[in-house]
């Protein structure tokens, strides 16, 4: 897993949201390339990647096995957290949801599973209670995950993936869309959990937080103009730099600590977030 490790610097990884767009065939990817393939070109060209799948429906152990077998070692996927914990139970009576998630296939990712994100919706507000428990519930290691998994219902019989693994730590970050997440105390809880409050630049429809909460940092980036749509220019490119570069080196912590970053581009429509991720990474981090 892509855990910390207290010998190796601090590192920035910046990728995409998802990788399947009709719009980037003939454009980002070559005319001709198989769309079985594309995943393996991100792969050879970023180092991180954000799956989207995984929140609109239960993946299926497969397809995260092949997902993995398409890109190289040391490459890790973000796996964005159901939309029916977060937007339909609303963070409540999460318990059977989580572990139906989590057997779906998620750990089958192996050494190539990195941050969990789990984005609210813009009516979730914050309550502490709530956002607490949901927090308190999460798996802080994939042995943990296994053993919550392992508590899946009925309707995941024989779609599961329950395999021992190396026990490692997990993180997790939380993108809300309420302004009441401005709320100190929210921040707060966050660090209590070590969970990451997502920096999310998103053309000013939600606010974009930006407090360190965790021991890495989360960005996702929609679109600074419009939502989604507008690419990055140079300067903006090279304002997240410095920003990232300062959460990597600690200038930007509380405690001054350095913090691993990971960065995804959202901005899909048009093609811009391919080719503003391979911008920005070829800013922020050489190799």
């Amino acid at each position: 897993m892509d855990a910390p490790d207290d010998r190796a610097p601090a590192r920035a990884r910046v990728g995409i949201s998802g990788w399947r767009y009709k719009e980037w065939r003939g454009d980002f990817y070559p005319r001709g390339l198989p769309q079985r393939r594309e995943l393996e070109f991100v792969g050879e060209r970023m180092s991180t990647l954000e799956l989207n799948g995984s929140f609109y429906s239960l993946q299926r152990p497969a397809s995260y096995e092949r997902w993995r077998d398409a890109v190289p070692d040391g490459f890790v996927f973000a796996v964005k957290g159901s939309r029916y914990i977060t937007h339909m139970l609303r963070l409540r009576d999460v318990d059977v949801a989580l572990a139906n998630f989590l057997a779906s296939g998620v750990l089958a990712l192996g050494p190539k599973l990195g941050p969990f994100l789990w984005q609210l919706p813009e009516r979730e507000r914050f309550d502490p209670a709530v956002l607490d428990r949901f927090l308190a519930a999460l798996p802080r290691s994939t042995g943990e995950a296994l053993e919550l998994a392992r508590r899946h219902d009925e309707r995941m019989a024989g779609r599961t993936w329950l395999e021992e693994g190396p026990d490692v730590p997990l993180r997790h970050a939380l993108e809300p869309r309420s302004e009441s997440f401005e709320d100190p105390a929210a921040a707060e809880l966050l660090r209590r959990h070590d969970v990451a409050l997502a920096v999310a630049d998103t053309a000013g429809r939600w606010p974009a937080f930006g407090e360190v909460t965790a021991g890495f940092a989360y960005v996702r980036l929609h679109g600074s103009r419009e939502l989604y749509a507008s690419g990055y220019t140079p300067d903006e490119l090279d304002a997240w730099t410095d920003r990232i570069r300062g959460w990597t080196s600690g200038a930007s912590a509380p405690d001054g600590g350095p913090r691993d970053v990971y960065v995804y581009f959202d901005n899909d429509i048009h093609g811009h977030a391919p080719k503003d991720a391979l911008a920005l990474a070829a800013r922020v981090d050489p190799r």
